[in-house]
């Protein structure tokens, strides 16, 4: 290390040049380093995945307490259908199971994906990743807490520099 005024030749440690008496620039902090980054990556994906664990387990259980309670209030038709409209030409008999299969579908198919990327994601496997993105991009409808966790992870996980910590995880 030598002095920027004068060229003298500075011991480590010096804050002074003995020659002309200049004071030293302060010296440089260091630079948060691949470990630091990654052990802080590390844990936004877990905090990540917990939240996914969270949301897949509500989303399965409001979803069968949604669909039990449809399921009884809709137990034996329609009530629209009991009105001046009840003799209609075709019996609507079949609609209401065709709606309630899909529903149950629907939220078992949800429940799974939100779980499965909370799996991935603690596990940091490379499919765990792609799940959680589509998973993320799925739930994007579901205002305002799958938009939340939708966003949150697809900025967490998208691109070039979260892709190499999540790689070397």
């Amino acid at each position: 290390m030598f002095c920027s005024g004068c060229g003298q030749a500075l011991v480590p440690g010096q804050t002074i040049c003995p020659q002309c008496g200049r004071p030293l620039a302060p010296p440089v902090p260091p630079v948060p380093n691949l470990d630091f980054q990654l052990n802080n990556y590390a844990g936004r994906v877990r905090a990540l995945s917990i939240v996914w664990f969270v949301y897949g387990a509500l989303s399965l259980v409001l979803g069968i307490a949604g669909l039990a309670f449809a399921g009884s209030m809709f137990h034996g038709g329609f009530p629209f259908m009991h009105g001046p409209w009840g003799n209609a030409p075709m019996d609507p008999g079949w609609f209401f199971p065709a709606i309630m299969r899909f529903g149950w579908a629907v939220v078992v198919v949800r429940s799974a994906l939100a779980l499965l990327a909370g799996w991935g994601l603690m596990e940091r496997a490379q499919w765990g990743r792609i799940v959680a993105v589509a998973a993320a991009i799925l739930s994007l409808i579901r205002i305002p807490i799958g938009t939340a966790l939708g966003i949150w992870t697809l900025v967490t996980l998208l691109g070039y520099r979260n892709n190499v910590l999540y790689d070397r995880l």
